[in-house]
């Protein structure tokens, strides 16, 4: 298979190892400094596109890959204001977008986990919820896009919660977010409930990069060929 690395940081340099591991071929590595090459002629060389880049050039991103009638997944957090607008006009087109806020098969399994808690906590409304999230000083947003879509899990299967928001700005039943950023931590998620009594926590540490990236490198070689918008939900299963 023949990939377009839209972003080429960190991220970008893990997804190439991956790639080239499981046999594919990089054709184009895309960043600010070689702008003039994102061009659909570049990208139609590829069989898909993997774009991890910034939340203020990922939707511009993909609408260039729509054009191009190029298949891409997008591991970009922070511009899902406007997911909805893209879902749309993915489907209008007939191309296919690959979203995951984490693309880490434990962090899909610890999504998971998350609902199931947060159903049984239900009842016991002494046990108040709170998120820690832990990344790297490099890292744009704030929660980090893991993180919002653990708290709206929370509160969807909760139900005793308004909304989530960063901890200094938490109002009585909000789901208070913290979120720290120091050296060059790949990505710590924690859960906790805490009464007067006991306190129960989950948590999600990633080591390195290499599941995120072995996590987007099968997204692509799922979605080569289909149509549509899809999550990692559909990945897990097919």
């Amino acid at each position: 298979m023949k990939i377009a690395l839209i972003g080429y940081g960190k991220m970008g340099r893990e997804i190439e190892k991956v790639a080239l591991e499981r046999s594919h071929e990089i054709v184009l590595k895309l960043d600010a400094g070689n702008i003039a090459d994102f061009t659909s002629g570049n990208l139609k060389k590829a069989d898909v596109a993997i774009e991890f880049s910034t939340p203020q050039t990922a939707v511009e991103n993909i609408k260039k890959c729509f054009d191009a009638s190029l298949p891409v997944v997008c591991g970009t957090t922070g511009w899902l204001a406007q997911f909805e607008e893209i879902s749309k006009l993915c489907m209008e087109r007939k191309q296919a977008l690959f979203y995951a806020s984490n693309y880490s098969i434990g962090v899909n399994l610890f999504f998971r986990l998350n609902t199931f808690l947060a159903d049984l906590m239900k009842p016991y409304s002494g046990y108040l919820p709170s998120m820690e999230e832990i990344h790297h000083i490099h890292k744009k947003d704030a929660p980090s896009g893991t993180a919002i879509t653990l708290a709206e899990q929370l509160i969807a299967a909760h139900g005793g919660l308004n909304k989530w928001a960063l901890k200094q700005d938490a109002r009585p039943g909000d789901l208070p977010i913290t979120a720290i950023r120091e050296d060059e931590v790949p990505g710590t998620h924690s859960i906790s409930y805490t009464s007067a009594a006991d306190e129960i926590k989950i948590t999600h540490q990633a080591f390195s990069r290499k599941g995120f990236a072995e996590g987007a490198v099968r997204a692509a070689e799922w979605i080569k060929g289909k149509h549509g918008v899809f999550g990692m939900e559909d990945l897990l299963n097919s």
